[in-house]
């Protein structure tokens, strides 16, 4: 499903439910190689770059790493990249990207115009695949992010049937 009225609508109906699946996965042994499989193959079915989704509704941490490799590729000083592109985040966690009115500053329609430099969160995004820990250890992100991204709703739909999770 790539419907993105469906999956935000799904997404949020479906809130408890991944949260018990979520709780599922913790209490079992399934192997991360059997999910990454499943995940690797939805990711290449769905255009990232042709929805653009996250970069529409979600907030992106830098790291410093981040910031300075940004700044070096826009021939601007780390300092001037901070003001204005980088806000304190909300969560009081360090900085995120600045947004607008279509997300992020740095979207333009559906493209990334830092794409080759973009922060190593975008990169990994939707962390389903690549991210740090196992994959059942990142599953508290995929309860939200099931609500406005179409491969991680159609990849916990996926890892439900494959475990034979039980539904509501």
């Amino acid at each position: 499903m790539t419907d993105l009225i469906q999956i935000r609508r799904l997404g949020e109906k479906k809130r408890g439910e991944n949260s018990k699946f979520r709780l599922h996965l913790k209490s079992r042994d399934y192997p991360d190689r059997r999910f990454r499989r499943i995940a690797e193959g939805i990711e290449e079915e769905i255009d990232c770059r042709a929805c653009a989704n996250c970069c529409k509704v979600a907030a992106t941490p830098v790291t410093e790493r981040d910031v300075e490799r940004l700044a070096k590729h826009l021939r601007i000083r780390v300092a001037e990249f901070v003001q204005r592109y980088t806000a304190p985040d909300p969560e009081g966690k360090g900085l995120i990207l600045q947004r607008n009115e279509k997300g992020c500053v740095f979207l333009d329609g559906n493209d990334c115009t830092v794409y080759e430099e973009r922060p190593h969160t975008c990169a990994d995004f939707p962390h389903v695949v690549r991210g740090a820990g196992s994959i059942t250890r990142r599953m508290w992100q995929f309860i939200d992010r099931a609500c406005y991204c179409p491969i991680v709703y159609n990849t916990l739909e996926a890892f439900k049937d494959e475990t034979g999770f039980q539904r509501r």
